[in-house]
């Protein structure tokens, strides 16, 4: 049977805990036999969720033997994470051990040493801090998960759940995992490079002085602007601008740029009945069809069909 060990850090989310230990406690093979063992594991015995405690039945020895290592995220990403539990990490994925976070648990497998020179991703506001932090590590803001092989990070909140059903898709094929999808009342078909829903994405801690030229871009989306232009503003080279964008939130001031127009599209989208081509037109798309192209791209789905899920709820 598939041993899967859960590594719950001081603090965690406990709503990340319980994605892995209840998608594969759960799931059942043809013949009705589990098709996952499950363990809770803690440096210590209790481990702090916030407003409550866990107690966790393993030691750092639950993962010596486990197939596959699930770090579910922690609430404070920047408390030091105890040595004892970064050695038992490298050592699982030496002995060949899968080694999957959800949300904030990127950062751990990246203080590890686990994503140097891969791809990865976390909860959209931690995207920017787990670059800066972490430059070794190729951060990717917009996928619900990225899948190394051996490695894997999802996104913050649901995309933890997507990652389990991969997962199981992947050992034991797309019955199973339909299986575990319906017990879970989530669609088994969303594909890891949809990209998160973003509502809002702050700066990193410490972008203060790009902190100003933000505010001016968010005022502007709807002008054609250049680096040139971006560059100007700031009253810097573009190459200067490039890297000091880059260093304090994690990506370049064009990419900032179109991510910036696509998530008020988005607010337009759930807000007001303004057609596809006025709204491209608002957020500084000269064509309707380029929008809707980048708008595809990055948040997974067509404006209309975002317009027709989001305006209903708000």
């Amino acid at each position: 049977m598939h041993l899967v060990a859960v590594l719950a850090l001081d603090p965690v989310v406990p709503f990340d805990l319980s994605i892995p230990v209840d998608t594969f406690r759960w799931v059942l093979l043809a013949d009705g036999s589990p098709g996952y063992q499950v363990r809770v594991c803690a440096v210590d015995g209790e481990v702090s969720a916030g407003p409550f405690s866990i107690r966790a039945p393993w030691g750092l020895d639950g993962l010596r033997d486990a197939d596959t290592v699930v770090v579910p995220g922690q609430s404070v990403v920047d408390r030091p994470v105890p040595e004892e539990a970064l050695a038992a990490l490298r050592e699982a994925a030496a002995r060949g051990a899968r080694i999957a976070s959800i949300c904030t648990g990127a950062f751990v497998l990246a203080a590890a040493g686990l994503l140097n020179g891969r791809r990865a991703t976390t909860h959209w506001g931690g995207t920017a801090e787990l670059a800066r932090r972490f430059p070794a590590v190729e951060v990717d803001p917009d996928v619900l998960y990225v899948d190394e092989g051996d490695v894997l990070t999802s996104a913050g909140a649901a995309a933890g759940l997507d990652l389990c059903l991969h997962l199981i898709r992947c050992d034991h094929g797309s019955a199973v995992a339909a299986d575990a999808a319906r017990l879970a009342v989530m669609p088994l078909e969303r594909d890891g490079g949809q990209a998160q829903f973003i509502a809002h994405e702050p700066p990193a801690p410490d972008g203060a002085s790009v902190q100003p030229l933000l505010h001016w871009l968010e005022d502007n989306l709807h002008l054609p602007l250049t680096l040139a232009d971006i560059a100007g503003r700031a009253a810097l080279s573009s190459r200067t601008l490039n890297r000091r964008f880059r260093e304090q939130t994690g990506t370049t001031p064009l990419q900032w740029l179109h991510r910036a127009r696509l998530r008020r599209a988005q607010h337009l989208l759930e807000t007001t009945g303004h057609p596809v081509e006025r709204i491209a037109e608002q957020v500084g798309f000269t064509s309707p069809t380029t929008f809707r192209d980048r708008f595809k791209r990055l948040v997974g789905t067509s404006p209309a069909r975002y317009r027709r899920t989001f305006r209903g709820a708000a």
